[in-house]
């Protein structure tokens, strides 16, 4: 799964934006950046330059080096392969016919497109026993 820069810093600065319940209209004025092209800029569909990050990063009073620290982050978690990962990020058990690819692990990933994904078969068929539960 790759994961474009620009959508990183995109889903970050939204997620700051909306934890400070700000709208898209008032970090705009205060940035000094169009509506419209901040939008884009959040839906990972521009690329923003380093001033233009600096100005929404002053207006959301996030430093410039925080933001790129986490969406490093973020790239790293989505970027590492099931044999790099942590023990405690893989399942216990084993997977029939799939994997389990990374999982974003924090508290405040709540909203990001960057979402945890378990890739696997069932092997087990859901009318097999009336006691089980199945929980997908």
């Amino acid at each position: 799964m790759t994961v474009l820069l620009r959508e990183a810093i995109g889903d970050r600065l939204r997620h700051a934006r909306t934890t400070q319940r700000r709208t898209l209209r008032e970090v705009s004025r205060t940035a000094r950046v169009s509506l419209g092209y901040l939008s884009e800029v959040e839906r990972g569909r521009k690329e923003a330059s380093s001033e233009l990050l600096a100005a929404i990063c002053e207006a959301l009073d996030l430093p410039l080096s925080e933001l790129l620290h986490k969406v490093a982050s973020d790239i790293g978690a989505v970027s590492q392969t099931p044999d790099t990962l942590p023990e405690t990020a893989t399942a216990t058990g084993k997977l029939e016919g799939g994997r389990v690819l990374p999982a974003m692990i924090s508290d405040d990933l709540s909203d990001l497109r960057l979402q945890p994904v378990l890739s696997h078969r069932l092997s087990t068929s859901i009318g097999q026993s009336s006691k089980a539960v199945l929980v997908a």
